[in-house]
C-alpha cells in the first residue's frame, strides 16, 4: 500500500515539475536581449532603421533590442547568420530585397531559400530608387545620360553596395532596357561607394532617395532619374525614367524575418508590436523624412510581397543576362 502511495507523490511531483518547467518556458516574450541582424555596415538607411526599431521596441518591452551589423557579400553573411540561430524569436533578421529576392535568384547553389527558411514578419518600408551622378558628368537627365554613356561605352563606371544587391540588378536593369555599357565597382554598402562619388572616383551610381536625399538637394550629386512611377516628393525637380520614354521601375525595400520554425504566437507578436511602433507618428514621420514610405502590414502580406519580387527579378536576371555565380 505503502509502495503505491509512494509512487502516486513521485507521479504527482513528476506534474509539478512539468508545470513548473512549462511556466519557465511560457514565460511572457520577450524574456531576454532580443537581436536584430542588420547585414549592412552602420550608417546606411537600413541601420538607421533598426536602430529606430530598437531603441522603441526596447521601451514598448523593457527588455534590450540589440542592432548588430554583420556586413559583407551585399547582405548575404549577415542575413544567412539569422538561421545558425536558434528558431525562438530572439534573433531577427532585417531582410532586403538583396538579401530577401535578389541573392538566392543569382547563386547556381543558393545557401537559403527565401520563402522556406525564413519566416515574414512584416514589410517595413519602400524607397525608391535614384540614378545618380557626379556633377562633372554633363548630363541632366536621363535622354542626355544615355546619349553621352553610349558614346563611351565600357568607360563609365558605377558604384554599387555589393554584387547581387537590388542595386547591382537595378543599374543592369537600367543599362539592358536603355542599351548602354557600364563598369561595376561594388563596394562593402553604401557609405564607401558615396563618398568615392562625391570624390569623383565613380562618375555615377544607383542609391536609395535616403542614401543621396540631402546631397542631390546641396548638390553634391546631380540626380539623373528617379526609377519610380512617379516624381518623389522630397526629390520634385528628379524627372522620372518614364519621363525620358524608359519603362524601368524598381525600389528598395526592407522588412524583419526570423527563422522559420519560429513558434507562430511570437511571429504575431512581433508583427503586433512592430507595427504599432512603425504606425507611431513619430517614428513614421523620421522614417519618411529620410524618403522610404513605411508601409508595414500582415506576416501573409509580406509574404505576399517577397514572392511577387522574386518573380520579377526573376525576369530581369534572365533578360539582363546577370550571371550566376
Amino acid at each position: 500500500m505503502k509502495h503505491s502511495h509512494g509512487h502516486r507523490a513521485l507521479k504527482l511531483a513528476g506534474v509539478a515539475l512539468a508545470l513548473v518547467a512549462g511556466a519557465a518556458h511560457a514565460q511572457p516574450y520577450p524574456a531576454k536581449p532580443v537581436r536584430i541582424i542588420v547585414p549592412f555596415a552602420p550608417g546606411g538607411g537600413t541601420d538607421t532603421i533598426a536602430r529606430t526599431l530598437a531603441q522603441k521596441l526596447t521601451e514598448a518591452w523593457g527588455t534590450t533590442v540589440i542592432v548588430e551589423n554583420r556586413p559583407g557579400a551585399g547582405g548575404l553573411i549577415g542575413f544567412q547568420s539569422v538561421l545558425s540561430a536558434p528558431a525562438d524569436g530572439y534573433t531577427l533578421g532585417l531582410g532586403t530585397i538583396s538579401t530577401l529576392a535578389i541573392i538566392p535568384l543569382t547563386q547556381a547553389k543558393p545557401r537559403y531559400d527565401p520563402l522556406k527558411d525564413y519566416s515574414a514578419v512584416t514589410l517595413i518600408s519602400t524607397v525608391p530608387y535614384l540614378l545618380a551622378a557626379h556633377p562633372s558628368l554633363p548630363t541632366r537627365n536621363l535622354a542626355e545620360f544615355v546619349k553621352f554613356a553610349r558614346g563611351k561605352p565600357g568607360q563609365i563606371s558605377y558604384g554599387t553596395p555589393g554584387y547581387a544587391t537590388g542595386i547591382h540588378l537595378t543599374a543592369e536593369y537600367l543599362s539592358s532596357v536603355t542599351g548602354i555599357k557600364m563598369i561595376h565597382v561594388p563596394y562593402k554598402g553604401d557609405a564607401p561607394a558615396l563618398v568615392d562619388l562625391f570624390a569623383g572616383q565613380i562618375s555615377t551610381a544607383v542609391f536609395t532617395t535616403i542614401v543621396t536625399g540631402q546631397h542631390v538637394r546641396s548638390g553634391r550629386i546631380r540626380g539623373i532619374a528617379m526609377l519610380t512611377a512617379k516624381r518623389t516628393r522630397d526629390l520634385p525637380d528628379v524627372p522620372t525614367a518614364r519621363e525620358a520614354g524608359y519603362a524601368i521601375e524598381s525600389q528598395s525595400w526592407q522588412g524583419i524575418s526570423v527563422r522559420a520554425g519560429t513558434p507562430p504566437d511570437i511571429v504575431r507578436k512581433l508583427n503586433t508590436d512592430i507595427v504599432r511602433v512603425l504606425n507611431n507618428p513619430d517614428v513614421r514621420n523620421g522614417i519618411e523624412a529620410q524618403g522610404n514610405t513605411v508601409s508595414p502590414g500582415t506576416p501573409e502580406e509580406f509574404e505576399r510581397f517577397i514572392a511577387a519580387e522574386i518573380a520579377k527579378w526573376r525576369g530581369v536576371i534572365a533578360s539582363a543576362g546577370i550571371k550566376i555565380d
